[in-house]
């Protein structure tokens, strides 16, 4: 097997990993809705641009991204595979590099980008988003 192959096991196991509607980003959701803030989900803040935030609140310009801590390379929580570990090593690299092009895009643009991590506390993250969107809204 060389060195981009993986596994029929592998492949499986990979293809039920959520991308979308995970238990974080519901829960940032839910606690958004509950203070009272509207927002679109799994749109693109920026047209020509292929990249999704996860929560949006278009008025603001806010963008919400929820980061998996294996696919974003969490610098608490990431583990990196020994199976294919140069293919692994590679996409999760080519992941943060797109996160930052992504913020840097957004900021040019007049976005401000939240990163949530998965493993965060999520009335701490709403927090933290809602503060900024209302501090976005006032100006």
């Amino acid at each position: 097997m060389g060195d981009l192959e993986t596994t029929a096991k592998t492949r499986a196991r990979m293809s039920k990993q959520r991308s979308r509607d995970t238990d974080i980003e519901i829960a940032v959701r839910r606690t958004l809705h509950a203070a009272g803030l509207r927002y679109r989900v799994h749109r693109r803040p920026l047209k020509g641009v292929r990249r999704e935030a996860d929560i949006l609140f278009g008025p603001a310009r806010v963008a919400v991204f929820v980061d998996g801590c294996f696919w974003h390379g969490c610098p608490e929580h990431a583990t990196w595979p020994k199976n294919n570990a140069k293919f692994w090593r590679e996409k999760i690299e080519k992941n943060r590099a797109r996160d930052v092009d992504t913020d840097a895009r957004l900021a040019r643009a007049g976005w401000a980008s939240v990163r949530v991590w998965e493993h965060e506390d999520a009335d701490e993250a709403s927090d933290r988003i809602a503060a900024l969107v209302r501090s976005r809204r006032k100006a």
